[in-house]
């Protein structure tokens, strides 16, 4: 493997918090990561299906043992230096109907979301479902895989229905730097038609890293820190009982722009501009925006 010794030693007079321990430890953690995919998917989800009950059974299990894997995931990677994090309002999660709605800055968001509620469905990337270190959680735990079609929301819109607490990440991928996150519509048009509640999960970390296709041992000069704050719920109504469903879902999506804007630009660093739009606002729509008339 070759690395980047630019983005490795570039800045070398700024390293601090340990900057070697820090490449080590976050080496181990991308390796006990791919490992603990393996191992689940080999020998701790076949026992589990041996164990009495039916498919939702299954998956309740599957979720927890993947609430308890990330919680511990993550004590791995404060105890040893590699980050921080603040989580503000994780009690107001879990809620049944609730969709949770957060930004994507990191490669990491998901771990710190599955780890703090218990039981929750999410909606992963496609591309997740044959990866061999993913696909063995991903199907065990019933989460639901983004290939876009009509099917894909509908059965999201049911699991919410039913009750289920619903992760959601709208930009479809990591926002890239120095940008601002961009939402698919494809989210709002799920909420307005199963969700009880919305509730935004604003994510903020400094300084960032592990974004889309940088490698794992491109670290920052200093220790990752993640403030993650919990809003408060948003009830879809206001906007579904006021209009048809596709201008309520493009109105409720604009109001998260806002919102999320907002947010981030209140927790950004002194002298990192948050203002600059993401590429994909220039782009046309996404076949998730197209798949749902919005």
């Amino acid at each position: 493997m070759d690395l980047d010794t630019h983005g490795m030693i570039g800045t070398t007079h700024h390293r601090q918090d340990f900057w070697l321990w820090r490449l080590v430890a976050t080496g181990m953690a991308f390796t006990l990561f791919g490992l603990g995919g393996v191992l689940l998917r080999a020998f701790v989800f076949p026992s589990q299906r041996l164990l009495p009950g039916g498919k939702l059974d299954r998956q309740r299990r599957a979720r927890g043992t993947l609430n308890r894997t990330f919680r511990l995931f993550i004590r791995f990677m404060i105890r040893t230096g590699i980050l921080t994090v603040e989580f503000k309002g994780a009690e107001r999660l879990g809620q049944p109907g609730q969709m949770i709605l957060a930004n994507h800055p990191s490669l990491l968001d998901v771990v710190f979301l599955v780890g703090h509620v218990k039981n929750a469905n999410c909606i992963v990337k496609h591309s997740l479902a044959t990866n061999p270190f993913t696909r063995g959680p991903i199907a065990n735990a019933g989460y639901i895989t983004n290939d876009e079609s009509f099917d894909m929301f509908d059965r999201a819109a049911d699991v919410l229905r039913n009750g289920e607490t619903l992760i959601v990440f709208p930009e479809g991928t990591r926002t890239p730097r120095d940008t601002l996150p961009r939402f698919h519509r494809g989210a709002c048009a799920i909420a307005l038609r199963g969700a009880r509640a919305v509730t935004p999960v604003v994510i903020s970390m400094n300084p960032r890293s592990l974004t889309k296709g940088e490698p794992w041992y491109r670290i920052p000069a200093c220790r990752m820190r993640y403030v993650i704050h919990v809003g408060e719920d948003i009830d879809p109504s206001t906007w579904r009982d006021a209009h048809p469903l596709p201008i309520a879902g493009r109105r409720m999506n604009d109001h998260l722009h806002a919102y999320f804007e907002a947010e981030l630009a209140r927790t950004a660093p002194a002298g990192i501009s948050t203002n600059k739009p993401s590429p994909m606002a220039a782009n046309a729509e996404s076949k998730l925006d197209e798949s749902t008339g919005t």
